[in-house]
């Protein structure tokens, strides 16, 4: 059988073989928004738990709009065109607005990327910032959280008189679902605060997990921190496999979203009967599978469908490598994966961008992965604690070789969005 796995921008076609696939778990179908300005613009004027965004910004002196980054496929021109029309006609002059890129702690945004994520026109009339993770002097201490999180949240927010945040409602493997208060935190949080949030004693909580929120210690702490940053209105949406709007929602930060996430779990969770020896994934193409940092997403979205010592065959374009100078650090000075668990469970030891390669070691402990990828050279993906493979169909032909006659394969398309489980 013939399938094609979301990979870079064009994708990749590969041949698996018909009679070991048992399924291909995807979207459910939904129809797309036909005119989605004027769902957009019906939300804000009637939104969830809130009063309308028209009724909010009235006299207000500035606003803060926060959007994510480039790793995150938002449609942000059609959330920020009529929002940026009602602030303006609420009395906000579009010199006291300003756009700034929840990048917490991914790299700047480049002008090109700037003008995909928001369109020319809003790219040249409005003040669109990064946040700057790294630079404590940009950020507002607010306080210990329960749990003893650090709270500095970038000033630029902080003294926002009117706080608004956009986003994707996705899967997300630790906080269970991206949007909502995940733009505050880590979208816009210092590295100070990100690496207690992110640190062993959140991630290694078995219901800090994908689909989780009930009980999930990264989803429960950053929404309080959220809540004591502010937030006075958000825009959410949730796409379909070809990125097309299915669903917005706008209002109040945990209603909406919550309203977002009954709707998200119904299209993108898919079941098999069982586990399966071999998952062949993705990590959902571009714009996410440019790093391999990002690409572990595709591996842990896997994990709940794959065997105890099966293998999960990952396909990311990698085109713009391993990730952070930090994350790359990682790989140099741990000898295995072993090694760098003993070490962050033992806090002395820290390094930026740790939390990936924890999720990493989460899925080393139950299956091998091998990766496709024409972004790095094999002797290099050989080094990051995966094996490297030519293609998909050799990848797929050895571990059947491996696992024998009865091997069962399931596959993943676009990877992380998926929400995959097995149905008991």
């Amino acid at each position: 059988m013939r399938v094609r796995l979301e990979y870079g921008r064009t994708g990749l076609e590969v041949e698996l073989p018909t009679d070991r696939v048992v399924r291909t778990l995807s979207y459910k179908d939904a129809a797309p928004i036909d005119d989605p300005d004027s769902v957009v613009r019906e939300l804000l004027a009637t939104p969830t738990g809130s009063p309308s965004l028209a009724s909010l910004a009235t006299g207000r002196s500035d606003a803060c709009i926060l959007i994510c980054d480039i790793t995150r496929p938002v449609p942000n021109e059609l959330i920020l065109r009529p929002m940026l029309q009602t602030l303006e006609a609420s009395g906000i002059p579009r010199n006291k607005i300003l756009i700034l890129v929840a990048t917490g702690l991914h790299r700047p945004t480049t002008s090109d990327e700037l003008v995909e994520m928001v369109g020319p026109e809003i790219a040249a009339k409005y003040r669109i910032e990064d946040h700057h993770g790294q630079v404590l002097d940009e950020h507002t201490f607010l306080g210990t959280s329960p749990r003893g999180v650090p709270m500095w949240i970038d000033s630029r927010y902080v003294r926002a008189d009117l706080k608004i945040t956009t986003g994707l409602i996705e899967p997300h493997l630790m906080a269970g679902f991206s949007g909502g208060r995940k733009l505050i935190c880590p979208g816009i949080a210092a590295l100070e605060t990100v690496k207690i949030w992110h640190g062993p004693q959140f991630l290694e909580d078995p219901k800090a997990d994908c689909g989780i929120l009930e009980g999930n210690p990264v989803h429960e702490e950053n929404t309080w921190i959220a809540r004591k940053a502010g937030c006075d209105f958000i825009v959410n949406v949730v796409i379909d496999a070809q990125r097309h709007p299915l669903k917005f929602v706008a209002g109040d930060m945990e209603e909406a979203f919550h309203e977002g996430v009954s709707f998200v779990r119904q299209v993108v969770t898919d079941t098999l009967d069982q586990p399966v020896d071999i998952v062949v994934t993705s990590s959902a193409g571009y714009p996410l599978d440019t790093t391999f940092y990002q690409a572990v997403k595709g591996m842990t979205g896997a994990l709940p469908v794959v065997k105890q010592g099966g293998t999960i065959i990952v396909a990311a374009s990698l085109s713009e490598g391993i990730g952070s100078k930090q994350f790359q650090q990682l790989f140099d000075e741990n000898d295995n994966l072993d090694v760098f668990v003993e070490r962050i469970l033992g806090k002395d030891y820290f390094v930026m961008d740790q939390w990936q390669l924890e999720e990493l070691a989460k899925v080393r402990r139950k299956a091998k992965v091998k990766v496709v990828s024409d972004g790095l050279p094999a002797d290099k993906i050989n080094q990051l604690f995966v094996e490297s493979a030519p293609s998909v169909e050799k990848a797929v032909a050895d571990s059947i070789e491996e696992y024998g006659d009865s091997t069962q394969i399931a596959v993943i398309p676009k990877g992380p969005y998926v929400l995959a489980q097995v149905a008991s």
